[in-house]
């Protein structure tokens, strides 16, 4: 999927959940803490999103990150090259959605997540969890309070919830990203747990 398509797959699917949800771009607006001229030109296909743009249409439409970057699709063989897929962007992230699974009552997304090193990404937190496994580099992320430092192999998961960062140790940092959502993505934390080792945490 090149830029131009991303685009308009994204403009498409906030106008159809904004309308299904009868809020007007105003109160998406409101509800999301975006403009609503950055709104306007979204739906439209321009603009450039964010990371954060999209998890903020996320958390106030109340769907997984996919639903908003995903088309339908028939079923069968899913194969995905990194090179054709957009590219969300922070001041230290950039992600590529590969893959969304519906699970029953869950949802995962599964992303390549690369961390440029000097720059901190934080999140003011989204419903579910998240799971990280590093492939290359030295990555500090998890809840801002009690971060985890990764090295290549390891792998962490943490309440979304929860406000968290990324940031590199000895980066660059490329590394997978998986998502997990109830179906029905709402604010509210997901049930269950996701224990993590203490041989995560960082010493000193």
């Amino acid at each position: 999927m090149g830029r131009e398509s991303a685009g308009a797959v994204l403009g498409a699917n906030i106008r159809a959940l904004r309308t299904e949800l009868g809020l007007s771009l105003s109160e998406l607006a409101r509800r999301s803490e975006i403009a609503k001229g950055t709104l306007s030109q979204l739906e439209n296909g321009a603009g450039n999103p964010t990371i954060d743009t999209v998890f903020s249409l996320s958390n106030a439409l109340r769907v997984p990150v996919s639903s908003l970057l995903t088309e339908q699709s028939k079923p069968g063989v899913v194969l995905v090259r990194s090179a054709g897929l957009d590219v969300l962007s922070s001041n230290a992230v950039d992600l590529r959605l590969l893959r969304r699974l519906d699970l029953v009552e869950t949802v995962m997304e599964v992303y390549d997540q690369r961390v440029r090193p000097g720059e901190v990404q934080q999140s003011a937190g989204h419903p579910g969890y998240e799971h990280v496994v590093v492939t290359s580099g030295v990555l500090r992320v998890g809840p801002i309070a009690e971060p985890y430092v990764l090295e290549p192999g390891d792998y962490v998961c943490f309440p979304g919830h929860l406000p968290h960062l990324y940031e590199t140790v000895e980066g660059p940092v490329t590394s997978v990203l998986m998502l997990q959502y109830p179906v029905d993505a709402g604010t509210t934390p997901m049930a269950g747990s996701c224990a993590v080792s203490s041989a995560a945490r960082p010493q000193g």
